[in-house]
């Protein structure tokens, strides 16, 4: 899956370096968004095959950004996977409620991270809980 696009939205600057870094060294292709409107700025001109995205951000949160881009014929086909550092009861289904293909919680594996954002491009990662 080398050179797939891959935007990560996030208002930490420490993790969208740490996510850029990670992923790029994956071989893949990454652009950085600070927040929900930096990334619909940015999906102007670069189209990823995914999206790791912070669910509270200030301004439009990951919740409604991914309300948004999935209710987008332009957009709707890319995988969403949510990240958030307050994982709270009922959070996941929130996030999938909202068009998240995948939840990961905070603080992020680095370790594991890779591979699966590798199934999630492959279409390997498995079917979620309905």
């Amino acid at each position: 899956m080398a050179g797939e696009r891959i935007l990560v939205v996030d208002d930490n600057p420490a993790n969208l370096r740490l996510l850029r870094l990670l992923l790029s060294g994956e071989s893949y292709e990454v652009r950085t968004a600070d927040g929900a409107e930096e990334a619909i700025t940015i999906l102007e001109d670069f189209r990823p095959r995914l999206i790791l995205m912070d669910l509270q951000m200030p301004g439009m949160n990951g919740f409604e950004l991914a309300r948004r881009l999935k209710g987008d014929a332009a957009t709707r086909d890319i995988v969403i996977v949510a990240l958030t550092a307050y994982a709270m009861k009922g959070d996941e289904e929130r996030a999938r409620e909202a068009g998240c293909d995948g939840y990961v919680s905070k603080p992020i594996d680095t370790r594991t991270l890779p591979a699966l954002v590798a199934r999630h491009l492959s279409g390997t990662e498995p079917p979620r809980p309905t």
